[in-house]
């Protein structure tokens, strides 16, 4: 009988407050046990749990066939899932439950950098290998962590490059940049405003605001109020779904709107107001690598349909960054030779680097273990045609709608 994702959290959720923790008081020789945390609350539920619905994918592929193939000797994978609720202070204390009640031999990240930071300082201290799949925040990687690398998250300073050079190309001058004070999203607006700057835009606005806000009304108006024919929010869905929906109860409008996680199925909840809005995604029908680790794309998603027929979303791109972790660990403990040494492990990654690609995309990595690699494509929300490909040209399938038309001129 398939065990829910609900009940192996709240399983999760129980051995982390010490409910079960006499359950793995001793390391199964044929198991490989890997550890991670999962949001069930907060800001980055829905991202958390997309993420490990796609681990899950990779864990089931591997014991379908026997487990990890090492030195003649098959290992199945048990995956140690537990509830960090978004904190990065209960995360800190879960990965040392992890580590020393759970007795993992190497672990997942969290989601996002926020949490990874403090997952990597645990890991860091008991000598664990920590495999990262969605933080991406540049100064994460020049703290000096020595046992972790990114499998498949492209930099923050990389990721707004599309979208920014789609702006210039549409010929749009003003840019409002807003941001929500967390790591990931400071890092991709600050460069979103050096690369706008790069490219002569004028960056009328660049407006922090705090954790927890849910009225941006001001911010909406002062980027209306400044000119701004291009407004450039950053943060997680939750916030980016609620400025989708007061643009339209305050009838404002822009030419450009750019909300990088709108590409989500989470997202597609705002209905209509999320037309026109364009975002960033590697997961969509036109992007089809040639993997020589793990699933292609099409493969992905009939194994992920199979095992998660009742998932409340379908899979986005935090769910394939998430599987693509999975073959690229496992090729680097094959290399390794080992599942419990982390320095061999973390050499093994970047002999790896350049010699991977995933659904996700090709792996590179330099000596921090930064990801470099993993490009996104644009795509924007049309009527009648959902999220299209817009840009780069190479996996275009349709033009932009640009200008987006007023309110009063949408159907």
């Amino acid at each position: 009988m398939k065990i829910s994702y609900l009940t192996r959290l709240l399983c999760g959720i129980g051995c982390a407050l010490g409910l079960a923790a006499g359950s793995a008081t001793a390391q199964d020789k044929d198991v490989i046990r890997i550890g991670m945390t999962v949001s069930s609350t907060g800001s980055f539920a829905l991202a958390s749990q997309s993420g490990v619905r796609g681990v899950e994918v990779w864990v089931d592929e591997v014991n379908s066939r026997g487990g990890i193939d090492l030195n003649g000797k098959k290992y199945k994978v048990e995956l140690i899932q537990r509830d960090d609720r978004s904190d990065k202070q209960m995360v800190s204390r879960v990965y040392e439950t992890l580590i020393s009640d759970d007795k993992v031999d190497l672990l997942f990240a969290p989601f996002g950098s926020t949490l990874t930071g403090a997952a990597a300082t645990i890991t860091e201290r008991e000598n664990k290998l920590l495999v990262i799949w969605s933080a991406s925040s540049d100064k994460l990687y020049q703290q000096g962590f020595k046992n972790m690398f990114s499998a498949t998250q492209e930099p923050a300073s990389h990721q707004p490059r599309p979208s920014i050079d789609l702006i210039t190309k549409m010929g749009h001058k003003k840019i409002a940049i807003a941001f929500s004070d967390e790591p990931f999203t400071t890092a991709f607006a600050e460069n979103a405003k050096l690369l706008a700057e790069k490219n002569k835009l004028d960056v009328v606005m660049f407006d922090k605001y705090p954790k927890g806000q849910k009225d941006f009304s001001t911010i909406i108006q002062k980027a209306k109020a400044l000119g701004a024919d291009v407004f450039y929010p950053t943060s997680y869905e939750g916030d980016l779904m609620s400025m989708a929906k007061q643009l339209r109860q305050l009838n404002i409008s822009f030419p450009f709107t750019y909300m990088f996680y709108s590409t989500t199925p989470q997202f597609q909840t705002v209905g209509k107001d999320a037309e026109y809005i364009y975002g960033s995604t590697n997961y969509h029908s036109t992007i089809n690598w040639k993997v020589d680790a793990g699933y292609d794309r099409a493969q992905f998603l009939a194994a992920y349909n199979r095992i998660h027929p009742k998932a409340n979303y379908e899979p986005d791109f935090q769910t394939l960054l998430a599987y693509g972790a999975g073959p690229i660990l496992e090729k680097v403990i094959q290399k390794a030779g080992t599942f419990t040494d982390a320095a061999a492990m973390k050499k093994a990654a970047i002999d790896l680097s350049g010699k991977l690609t995933v659904a996700a995309g090709p792996f590179a990595i330099d000596e921090t273990g930064k990801q470099l690699e993993m490009p996104w494509s644009v795509l924007q929300q049309q009527p009648g045609k959902g999220y299209v490909a817009v840009w780069p040209e190479a996996v275009a399938n349709e033009k932009p709608i640009d200008p987006a038309p007023a309110w009063a001129d949408r159907k």
